[in-house]
């Protein structure tokens, strides 16, 4: 059980990043960034596109799969 759960978190976080990559190649992405800029320049705040999420949470996700993945469950005495 412990291994189809580490897959899917894998599997999840792959899928999250890699829709993260094509977001900031598209109109939409590259949008999103000079608005941001734009919007921190004006009040000095401290925003992040959506595409830099969905690669951060994407890759947090497949790491932690990977470590629920190669992590060794203690043996019972």
């Amino acid at each position: 059980m412990k291994n189809v759960i580490a897959i899917i978190l894998i599997a999840l976080g792959i899928f999250l990043f890699v829709q993260g990559l094509n977001r900031k190649d598209s109109l939409a992405g590259e949008a999103a960034s000079v608005s941001t800029e734009v919007a921190n320049k004006v009040d000095g705040g401290v925003r992040t596109p959506k595409h830099v999420v969905y690669m951060i949470g994407g890759g947090m996700l497949a790491i932690v799969g990977l470590v629920t993945l190669l992590r060794r469950t203690p043996r019972a005495v």
